[in-house]
């Protein structure tokens, strides 16, 4: 009997609930539940339509007493309260934009110099190629992994989720700038992040960095999407065979046309009386990009070779290294201060990627490589094994997969002969082609670490100069920030 009560206690009392709403309530709930359903549609997860009951408990029947300080007698409660109730909501509303919408992105170094500038703050859209589900999907949404001041890590291990995709408006097209994950970010050695670890891992050996954590900091692992974020240009697509020749792109053996910004590293000399900083600000050099050339007495004789000028008494009259684009070499070319224009010589031993592979290659005459795309088999060898190993190991999930002493790749402990991808992988470069650390340095990207096309510049700073004195770039605001993409 007592439960026949409660259950008719209960009815009544939802009934009433439901009555006392009022009409401009059900009309805001019915617009959310629209909009979130479309969103679960969107998703292809419908267990996540059981968060409506939520929404209508909040909008509607109000058993989740989310609102208890509302009727608190207490003012600086309800002062302190409200405050809190306004954060947690823009902090979710901002959540689902920066992950499902787009965010702001800062180009923090000048690898795509003169396409796009260090200062420059883009917006991203996160669905022009589709916005990834969270891998990590617990994590503080205004920073990328760590927070400031406390450096502490943003998110939370656990739980970890698969991959997916949803869809999105297009796909990664040749000449995009994308921005990514960085790939080779998965580990990181906390206090040297630059280069990164597995250059330092080259250059000083695994052991050197474990043991020294006073120099190199703790090593930890970063799930995909908290690893940093990058901004290059999409050179290479799934199923493509790219080289490099003299510092030109070729596609399956046919040159790309080159970015009208495209940069690279040119010696220059000046006059003995010309002005550096007159010759630097009508070119457009950089603060950054200044660099003198050192010069001894054992140069001499190839700086001659070179038709550098060379005084009778030993003395040279300066010589810088910077990168400029096309159009800078030839008003360089013109001006009568600088008596002499060479383009840099790519040199060997750079840490090329593939490690073993690459080590006659130079950042200008680079590959060829095939670049892996969904579907397609590879024929696994030793020299395969050196391009693709890390991919096939690290990116999709085979983490015992190995070479061993026969010759054999061996995944799940058995011997294979072919591998199929799992998912497609990028080759991206930047602009400034000589001062770019990119897919010749650390590999492919997969698919999985795609975070979006930037659309827009929102605004730009120089830090060369003081706010006042044309520290803001007007005419980069709300500019395109995928120029040349067309060219392609």
């Amino acid at each position: 009997m007592s439960n026949d009560t409660d259950k008719k206690s209960f009815a009544d009392d939802l009934r009433s609930r439901i009555k006392a709403t009022r009409t401009t309530r059900w009309i805001r709930f019915a617009i959310v539940s629209l909009v979130f359903f479309l969103w679960v549609a969107w998703l292809g997860n419908w267990w996540v339509a059981l968060a409506w009951f939520l929404l209508l408990d909040i909008y509607i029947t109000g058993y989740i007493p989310l609102t208890w300080w509302k009727k608190s007698k207490n003012p600086a409660v309800r002062s302190v309260m409200s405050w809190v109730d306004a954060i947690l909501y823009a902090l979710v509303l901002v959540y689902f934009v920066f992950t499902f919408v787009g965010q702001n992105y800062q180009i923090p170094s000048s690898s795509l110099e003169k396409s796009l500038l260090v200062g420059d703050y883009l917006w991203v859209n996160k669905m022009a190629y589709g916005p990834r589900v969270p891998n990590t999907p617990v994590h503080f949404p205004l920073v990328q992994n760590t927070f400031p001041i406390l450096n502490t890590k943003s998110y939370l291990d656990k739980p970890q989720w698969k991959y997916h995709r949803l869809a999105g408006l297009g796909n990664v097209e040749r000449g995009d700038i994308v921005v990514f994950n960085f790939p080779a970010g998965d580990t990181v050695a906390l206090k040297v992040q630059n280069p990164d670890y597995y250059t330092l891992v080259k250059m000083y050996g695994r052991e050197a960095i474990l043991n020294n954590p006073q120099t190199f900091g703790e090593v930890i692992y970063r799930p995909v999407d908290r690893r940093e974020n990058y901004v290059k240009r999409a050179v290479g697509l799934p199923g493509d065979r790219l080289s490099i020749v003299d510092g030109e792109i070729h596609i399956n053996g046919k040159a790309i046309p080159q970015p009208d910004n495209v940069q690279f590293n040119y010696y220059y000399q000046l006059a003995p009386a010309a002005s550096p900083e007159t010759v630097w600000s009508e070119a457009g050099i950089a603060v950054d990009d200044r660099h003198r050339v050192p010069v001894t007495a054992e140069d001499l004789p190839a700086l001659r070779s070179l038709g550098f000028a060379v005084a009778d008494d030993g003395t040279v009259p300066p010589i810088f290294v910077s990168p400029l684009t096309p159009s800078m070499v030839a008003k360089m070319t013109e001006r009568k201060d600088v008596t002499k224009v060479m383009k840099m010589p790519a040199t060997k031993g750079e840490y090329l990627f593939p490690e073993g592979v690459a080590d006659d290659w130079t950042r200008a005459d680079y590959g060829e490589v095939w670049i892996p795309k969904k579907g397609m088999r590879l024929r696994l060898t030793p020299r395969a094994w050196k391009i693709y190993g890390r991919a096939i190991r690290d990116y999709e999930g085979n983490p015992d997969a190995v070479l061993r002493e026969d010759g054999k790749v061996y995944i799940d402990g058995k011997p294979a002969d072919t591998y199929t991808f799992k998912m497609d992988y990028y080759f991206m470069m930047g602009d400034n082609r000589d001062n770019s650390l990119d897919s010749r340095y650390w590999g492919f990207v997969p698919e999985d670490h795609i975070v979006g096309r930037p659309e827009m510049v929102l605004v730009s700073f120089d830090k060369d100069r003081s706010i006042f004195n044309g520290g803001v770039r007007w005419n980069r605001v709300l500019r395109d920030a995928n120029p040349d993409s067309e060219k392609y």
